[in-house]
């Protein structure tokens, strides 16, 4: 459409056609020039640096899998994508900033399983999850496993079983922290197996592994990626995974629904996130980037090593999974009566 056509063309139609035939010719113009905005826009971004927000201090997995994406993506944008860390409130007040930004897609968010335990987990959030945020693509998932010390007589997960409803209430595990996945793979664990097993929450899952090695604590819900060298070399036995499928870095290792608790399974997720109401052209922009990014043999092998099983995924299949998750974990919490706040 040719602009300077415009004006003229609208006064036309209002001199020799009437108010009807005007009202007409000036939707056909305003819809144009909406047409021509956003294509426009879909050409034109991103026009400047992406923040690409993580909920935590810088160091941890989430981190991580933003800072092996970000330069990549960067390349294929043209435009630098900065990972800004902004901790507190198991991720909260990183994911509300996310929530409050402009709809531009120039603030995303890496998110973790705790975009999803967080719904129940705190009594009120500054922000609706499901409302709030957009998802643009699913990255990759991960399962915890369980470990046991040497000392622990045992070595299958019939037998642990066995050995915690023998002695109610004397077993303990340790996880990464209260209200983390760790934490929420042992509770639910322990309601479909019928165990009476104590938690005991650390301060990052780091400081809980040297307890375990050290034969403080007898056993773990662990990432893999933490643990997966001390099950090689023999320091700690790996009994069970708890994810849909056999670990790849732990192949010889049995899911818990192989061992007849397949109700048990737990499977972590990382994704990205935009504010809501981001333009739909935008979001397929960045979700097209990410899944291209995450199937790079580079950069899914370090993935792999960080202990993400890169997968890919759509806005919709992100979503999905998070309306799905959410009721989930819900019901694990409330069941377990778990409050952070």
């Amino acid at each position: 459409m040719n602009t300077t056509q415009v004006p003229c063309g609208i006064l036309y139609a209002l001199l020799h056609g009437g108010l009807r035939t005007f009202q007409r010719a000036l939707s056909v113009v305003l819809i144009g020039l909406m047409v021509s905005a956003t294509c426009a826009h879909a050409q034109s971004y991103p026009a400047k640096p992406i923040r690409l927000m993580v909920g935590y201090a810088p160091g941890g997995l989430t981190d991580g899998v933003a800072r092996t994406l970000a330069p990549r993506l960067s390349e294929v944008f043209g435009q630098k994508v900065v990972v800004e860390n902004r901790g507190g409130g198991g991720s909260s007040i990183g994911t509300d900033v996310v929530a409050k930004a402009q709809a531009d897609g120039y603030t995303l968010l890496m998110a973790d399983q705790a975009l999803i335990s967080n719904a129940s987990l705190f009594q009120k959030l500054p922000y609706d999850t499901l409302k709030d945020l957009q998802p643009v693509a699913l990255v990759g998932s991960a399962s915890s496993v369980i470990v046991v010390h040497p000392s622990l007589a045992v070595r299958d997960l019939k037998a642990l079983i066995a050995l915690a409803k023998s002695k109610p209430g004397a077993l303990n595990y340790a996880s990464g922290g209260n209200g983390t996945l760790t934490h929420l793979a042992g509770e639910l664990f322990k309601q479909v197996a019928g165990v009476d097993i104590m938690h005991v929450p650390y301060k990052g899952a780091g400081l809980a592994v040297v307890d375990l090695l050290g034969g403080q604590v007898p056993m773990m819900f662990s990432s893999i990626g933490t643990v997966a060298q001390h099950i090689k070399s023999g320091k700690v036995f790996a009994l069970a995974v708890t994810g849909e499928s056999r670990s790849s870095v732990l192949p010889d290792v049995p899911t818990l629904a192989e061992l007849g608790l397949a109700s048990a399974t737990v499977v972590g997720y990382w994704g990205m996130l935009a504010p809501a109401g981001t333009p739909s052209d935008v979001l397929d922009k960045l979700s097209t980037a990410v899944n291209a990014t995450v199937k790079r043999p580079d950069i899914y092998q370090r993935l792999v090593d960080q202990g993400v099983e890169p997968t890919g995924g759509s806005p919709s299949n992100y979503e999905k999974i998070l309306r799905t998750e959410i009721p989930k974990w819900a019901e694990v919490i409330k069941r377990a009566n778990i409050k952070i706040d």
